[in-house]
């Protein structure tokens, strides 16, 4: 890898789940977050990032939007099911990036609310065009998913370190 190139994170929110009588972790996707995960995964693969790595949570919801998504991508990366990605914090959520393989460019973390969004902000010390306007007017949804990009090993990615380079949310 060129140190020229910069590394990339998009960070992607589980699709819309459903409300059964199950435990929060084994919740499926809803109807919607069926139709909305291919759609993203679409937009997803119209950013041309060749993705080296995909950290999933294991909760049910996120496993579905993932194998949903990643059928829309011309490449599968190898992906990890990781435990630590449900319900974490932002700081546990760098923590988790900060161990991935130095030989790894480009990464994607499925996970959940208000983790994904938080550690968006945490990371992003500035933005690129109106990526940063779309994000704070639409919030986080379900199926949306930032693109941040930063110079660096892995082990080096802090807050504020990365730039907010795209951002993209299902239409509602």
């Amino acid at each position: 890898m060129s140190v020229a190139e910069p590394r990339r994170i998009v960070l992607f929110r589980h699709a819309k789940a459903d409300w059964p009588q199950v435990s929060d972790h084994e919740r499926p996707l809803a109807e919607r977050g069926r139709k909305d995960a291919p759609v993203a995964g679409r937009k997803l693969a119209d950013t041309h990032i060749p993705f080296d790595l995909a950290l999933c949570s294991t909760a049910n919801r996120t496993r579905e939007t993932w194998k949903l998504a990643v059928h829309e991508l011309p490449h599968r990366p190898k992906t990890v099911y990781e435990e630590r990605i449900y319900e974490a914090s932002p700081g546990e959520l760098i923590a988790v990036l900060n161990e991935t393989p130095d030989d790894v460019r480009n990464v994607i973390l499925i996970g959940h609310n208000p983790g994904v969004q938080g550690v968006t902000e945490v990371l992003s010390g500035a933005a690129e065009g109106d990526a940063g306007e779309r994000m704070g007017r639409r919030g986080f949804p379900t199926a949306a998913f930032a693109v941040l990009t930063f110079d660096g090993s892995w082990k080096a990615l802090e807050p504020g370190t990365a730039t907010l380079s795209d951002y993209w949310a299902p239409s509602e």
